[in-house]
């Protein structure tokens, strides 16, 4: 039974409703609704329950039957941040590389990227290789450039922590 048909809280069963309505009354081809129900199915997998196993089936199917490059850069970026979340963070940079290349509108992509960077520069420090710390800080403070310039209202401590750093311009 898909998973869309199982989920038990009300805020579930109330956006699988609501998505389900509007796959009947918005006009799609039958793949980009199958596509859909796959990439609703691994948003809620993978946020509702933490099923990242699941999830990434449900994406790699999505991104099989998905065509538009738009909706598949959402799903590339979803994958991306399974892969953060398990600690792959070679793979999930990958991922946000892939979902901005179809859309480079996706800030919170930027933003990601930066986090592991400057995650990244902090292991480095503790490694005492403060001149890779240094080449990953300023990777990050490009990421960030990056987010904050799509979204100026948004990412106030990588707004903070670049004037403090002197890598706001």
């Amino acid at each position: 039974m898909p998973r869309s048909r199982t989920n038990g809280n009300f805020i579930d069963k109330t956006f699988s409703i609501v998505a389900n309505i509007l796959l009947r009354i918005i006009p799609t081809t039958s793949g980009e609704k199958e596509a859909f129900t796959y990439y609703r199915d691994g948003v809620m997998s993978a946020q509702s329950e933490g099923n990242y196993a699941e999830a990434l089936q449900n994406y790699y199917e999505a991104m099989r039957l998905e065509i538009d490059p738009y909706d598949r850069s959402y799903i590339l970026y979803n994958i991306g941040l399974i892969h953060t979340s398990n600690g792959e963070h070679t793979k999930a940079l990958e991922y946000y590389f892939r979902a901005l290349e179809r859309n480079p509108f996706l800030p919170q992509a930027f933003n990601n990227m930066a986090v592991i960077c400057h995650y990244r520069g902090e292991q480095a420090i503790r490694q005492g290789d403060s001149e890779i710390a240094e080449a990953w800080f300023n990777q990050a403070a490009e990421y960030w450039k990056q987010a904050i310039a799509l979204t100026p209202g948004n990412y106030i401590e990588a707004q903070n922590w670049l004037k403090i750093t002197g890598r706001f311009e």
